[in-house]
């Protein structure tokens, strides 16, 4: 029999298309069933239908929420697994202390040579070394820090 024009089909009404094939036969059945016994058991025959696609639904939810939360623990793993700084807090005192003592000598030669300028020479290539070594250990110092990604929730 052809629909009335303007008259929504099953399929536009509950959003089924040929993937939910099953549900799609259980309305069907329902349909029938209907139409063989009668209006009085309607009732319960719409009460059995909305439970099957209540579950349906429920498995969907239940599917997205558990893929969204691998997700998350997968993004979380591998944030936890960021480089960490290699270097120890005895490395780094030993690296200070060495710049230290070697800043004695290279200020001598600079100051000894070029006077003030060599001076300031010695000092700006020994900040400059400790500025590397910092900037080595700690990425983040420097405004070099790793983008989040973009959480957003998937349909």
């Amino acid at each position: 029999m052809p629909k009335p024009p303007g008259l929504p089909t099953v399929g536009s009404m509950t959003g089924m298309d040929a993937r939910d094939a099953d549900l799609k036969k259980d309305l069907d059945a329902t349909l029938r069933t209907r139409r063989e016994l009668g209006e009085e058991y309607e009732s319960a025959l719409v009460d059995s239908f909305l439970e099957k696609v209540d579950q349906r639904i429920d498995g969907a939810v239940e599917r997205r929420v558990r893929r969204q939360l691998a997700e998350q623990q997968m993004t979380t793993a591998r944030d936890s697994r960021s480089p960490k700084p290699t270097d120890t807090f005895g490395e780094r005192f030993g690296f200070g202390i060495v710049s230290l003592v070697l800043a004695i000598p290279l200020s001598a030669i600079g100051g000894g040579v070029a006077h003030l300028p060599g001076m300031l020479v010695a000092w700006a290539g020994i900040v400059g070394v400790n500025v590397v070594q910092v900037a080595r250990t700690n990425p983040d110092l420097f405004g070099r820090r790793r983008r989040d990604r973009n959480d957003a929730w998937e349909d």
